[in-house]
């Protein structure tokens, strides 16, 4: 009976280890594969982490904004300038003049462009009232609204060959802007582009599709205006105000629904000119017009 009793509690000890045995969960084969994914994901997000790091670490050169010279520059972009000189000569660094980059430098008498310069920005040098001279190259292709409104003083200038649209207002208040010269690039002169300016005489080359309204309103000393044949535009107002414009020369045919048609209907008349000259025009079509100075909203045209 004794050896019984021992026999027993070693057959009860070694169902007991068994069980604790069998209670030992094996690791299933997909959760094992499932962990070493896991591992690897955090492997591969500690690495991009390092990098980000790395990457915040290192300026952005493209939208770095440095000062040069009293300019302000983000990327390649001149976007302002604080100094207090005269003449100015942008850094060949720049490739674009950005919006409003000179706005109101009342003190500027010239501005020298580099090469590198491709597009002006909107109302980039508005309100410059001493600047005089202007050097466009033939790089840029873009200026853009009203580049220089306000030059008061700006007497002449030359747009490049590479512009193919002369934006709305970009020369218009340039009261002492007595010469423009137009590229056979250009295809659009856009609304106010050249209003109340002093021009007294302007070739539009034939190149030119469109002349928007009010794009020579109010050049007071203009006093005659050859339209190409390429014109098939002219929006209301194009003309309206130039008081001294007693000679019009039409080389090619615009049709009624082309003359005088804005789009906008916010123009004080529908008609491009002063006078009966619309009404002239399409009824003897090509040929050269003239009429009696002062021109105003009375004066009647005769075909010559």
């Amino acid at each position: 009976m004794k050896m019984n009793r021992k026999l027993f509690i070693a057959l009860s000890t070694l169902l007991l280890f068994g069980m604790l045995a069998g209670c030992k969960k094996k690791e299933d084969p997909a959760s094992a594969e499932l962990k070493a994914q896991m591992q690897e994901a955090e492997q591969k997000q500690e690495v991009a982490t390092t990098a980000t790091t790395q990457t915040e670490a290192k300026p952005d050169t493209s939208t770095e904004t440095t000062t040069e010279d009293s300019f302000t520059i983000t990327g390649t972009v001149l976007t302002g300038y604080s100094g207090t000189n005269k003449n100015i000569i942008i850094p060949n660094s720049v490739t674009s003049i950005g919006e409003r980059a000179f706005f109101g430098c009342t003190s500027i008498t010239s501005v020298t462009i580099p090469n590198s310069v491709t597009s002006i920005g909107n109302e980039a040098f508005y309100g410059c009232t001493s600047l005089t001279s202007v050097t466009i190259p033939d790089s840029v292709t873009s200026i853009e609204y009203g580049a220089f409104t306000g030059c008061t003083s700006l007497t002449s200038v030359t747009i490049p060959n590479s512009v193919q649209e002369i934006w709305h207002g970009t020369f218009s208040r340039c009261t002492s802007l007595a010469s423009v010269t137009i590229p056979n690039s250009v295809t659009s002169i856009w609304h106010g582009a050249f209003r109340s300016t002093s021009l007294a005489s302007i070739t539009i080359p034939n190149s030119v599709y469109s002349i928007g309204d009010e794009a020579f309103e109010n050049c007071t000393r203009l006093a005659s205006v050859t339209i190409p044949n390429s014109v098939q535009v002219i929006c209301a107002g194009a003309f309206m105000g130039c008081t001294s414009l007693a000679s019009v020369t039409f080389q090619g045919t615009i049709t009624e629904d082309n003359l005088g048609s804005s789009g906008i209907d916010y123009v004080r008349t529908p008609k491009p000119f002063f006078g009966d000259l619309k009404e002239k025009y399409l009824a003897e079509g090509i040929g050269t017009y003239t009429t009696t100075a002062p021109v105003n909203e009375n004066s009647k045209w005769t075909k010559q």
